[in-house]
């Protein structure tokens, strides 16, 4: 017969204290980091072991962006309460942000979780950490093991959806768990794009240029002494990039992290290096004219390479991961709550997902097409099965906001039924000039879903809005570590200050035991428990761990603490979870 005491306030200070830490929170929820910032600071200035302030000092200069700022108080919360699940994700967040510091945010994260194995917090926070360093099976499993203990959390979700899509974060090429700054990386990569970027370009007006210059005004030798110079104008191009690269011993594992930058760099190689052989091959005596089928193949290698690439990474992305299953994940966020961010996140990942299907489902329906017009016109009766998963996963979600979406799925249906039509048309006796007209627009509403998606994309990037491409998926990174801390009323300070005797209950391998103890109550909250050496070694292997007490001066009153108990020393600190307050049975409850 107990009655959940853990939201109670302390006395007036703590009461004081706490107060400015709910305004602080709740300057937080309305977007005003600022102001919530010194909220926070006078709660810790009126007391100095609230764990709590030093939360929210962190979870605002977080909201600031100022990363660097908001390690101190993470560090300074967990040092107060080294039980907190809540400021050890707090410090999580923030450690995963600062170069070097990812191993740690990682054990900061695994202690959450074994500190509150019933909350979904800590399981998303390994699922993010997971999700960010790519490892997709790893926070599938984190972000199912979270919708277990909580079907409605909105981050899990969306997330869920993100690690089944395989997406990719911002920086593909940097592993955050590398100790070098993201910044020299990104560098890096910059330079190694830039550099790949203008050696296709110039081989490939070269290529074009020296082929011109050839066949309409007979200048092939003076064009070929032009694309020598431009060999030799290469040169410096790349020993600029490659000054700018810094970090050349990690591009061997960012070109490995991100295949599409390797391509590009490799692409490049092999156009600066057949645009050479091209030439050479030109300046022998004994080689045909320019268009030899040898010289034709190495030019396409350089003009074409850019393109074809483009079309080969297109197709892959289309392929990539199961949109059709991160769509019933995304699709089942709704929430009103504070948590609207998520929401927002979700309709947008929801969006940029059904143009992954519906690039899916147009590559599908092109050779399928083309086939039948090839071999057996009879066989496009199978493009009505095609945009079946399209329509359902588009009715699922059902999009807000972008009609641009909604008019291409339409052209898509509408030549998946006009080509079936046409090669059923035998079949239905229809006459051979209507049936090429269904053949007709068919394939022109196959051109038309080409041409709204050219179109959306331009207006896209026109915008700088987020476009119909997987780069515009975002991960939901909702603020974690504003839980209010549990507070110790003046009863139950009184409780432990003057039992006579306090039991410490603990698990080992044996079930649960139980052990006399002494404990007293710090300022902030924490209890201070001296027990026997037995127990050590099984609150190490599970911190859990419940104090009891009963107060002499009051005998019926009876408390119990459950927390977490880390060691210090020679005594144990235990941080409160969860407060629980009754009274013993006795003649007083007789009815």
């Amino acid at each position: 017969m107990g009655t959940d005491a853990s939201g109670t306030n302390g006395n007036i200070s703590d009461r004081s204290s706490r107060e400015w830490c709910d305004e602080a929170l709740n300057r937080l929820n309305a977007g005003r980091p600022e102001s919530a910032l010194d909220a926070a600071r006078h709660a810790a200035d009126l007391d100095p072991g609230a764990e709590w302030a030093y939360r929210l000092i962190s979870l605002a200069h977080e909201r600031l962006g100022r990363d660097a700022d908001a390690a101190p108080a993470a560090e300074r919360a967990v040092r107060l309460a080294g039980g907190s699940w809540p400021a050890r994700l707090r410090l999580a967040s923030v450690l995963r942000r600062l170069p070097g510091r990812w191993r740690d945010a990682v054990e900061q994260a695994a202690l959450a979780a074994r500190f509150a194995p019933e909350e979904p917090g800590p399981e998303v926070a390994l699922g993010d950490l997971a999700l960010l360093r790519g490892d997709h099976a790893g926070a599938e499993r984190a972000y199912r093991a979270a919708l277990a203990l909580d079907p409605g959390h909105p981050q899990a979700r969306v997330n869920l959806g993100l690690s089944l899509l395989r997406w990719e974060p911002p920086r593909p090429h940097h592993d955050p768990a590398w100790p070098v700054d993201p910044r020299q990386t990104g560098r890096a990569r910059r330079a190694l794009e830039v550099w790949s970027r203008q050696v296709r370009l110039l081989t490939a007006v070269a290529t074009l240029a020296i082929v011109g210059a050839a066949l309409f005004l007979d200048w092939g030798a003076q064009a070929q002494l032009g694309g020598f110079a431009l060999l030799v104008l290469l040169v410096p191009l790349t020993v600029r990039q490659a000054r700018r690269v810094g970090v050349w011993s990690y591009v061997p594992a960012m070109l490995g992290r991100d295949p599409w930058l390797g391509a590009a760099a490799g692409s490049a190689a092999v156009s600066a290096v057949a645009f050479a052989a091209w030439l050479l091959l030109g300046a022998m005596p004994s080689v045909p004219p320019v268009l030899d089928p040898v010289w034709a193949g190495l030019a396409g290698v350089v003009v074409l390479g850019w393109p074809t690439l483009a079309a080969v990474r297109a197709l892959a992305e289309a392929w990539r991961g199961r949109p059709l299953k991160a769509l019933a994940e995304i699709g089942r966020v709704r929430t009103d709550t504070p948590p609207a961010q998520a929401e927002r996140v979700a309709r947008r990942d929801a969006v940029v997902t059904l143009w992954v299907v519906l690039a899916r489902t147009w590559s599908v329906l092109v050779p399928l097409v083309g086939g039948a017009l090839a071999v057996e016109p009879g066989a496009a009766v199978a493009a009505l099965a095609v945009p079946y998963p399209m329509v359902r996963g588009y009715l699922r979600v059902r999009p807000r906001g972008d009609r641009w979406l909604a008019v291409a799925t339409a052209l898509v249906v509408l030549s998946a039924l006009a080509c079936a039509l046409g090669g059923l048309s035998p079949a239905l006796g229809l006459q051979e000039d209507r049936a090429a007209w269904a053949w007709r627009a068919g394939l022109g509403a196959m051109g038309a879903a080409v041409a709204v998606f050219a179109v959306r994309a331009a207006r896209a990037w026109w915008r700088g809005g987020p476009g119909p491409w997987r780069s515009s998926l975002l991960m939901c990174d909702l603020p974690v570590g504003a839980e209010p801390s549990v507070a110790l009323d003046s009863e139950v300070r009184q409780t432990f200050s003057y039992a006579r005797s306090v039991v410490l209950s603990y698990g080992d391998s044996l079930g649960p035991r139980v052990a006399g103890a002494v404990a007293s109550v710090t300022s902030s909250g924490e209890l201070r428990v001296i027990m026997e050496s037995e127990a050590w070694e099984a609150v190490e292997e599970d911190p859990r761990v419940a104090v009891f007490a009963a107060d002499p001066l009051q005998r019926r009153f009876w408390v119990e603490v459950r927390g977490i108990a880390l060691a210090d020393a020679d005594v144990l600190r235990v941080t409160p979870k969860q407060v629980l307050v009754g009274e013993f049975p006795g003649r007083h409850q007789r009815r």
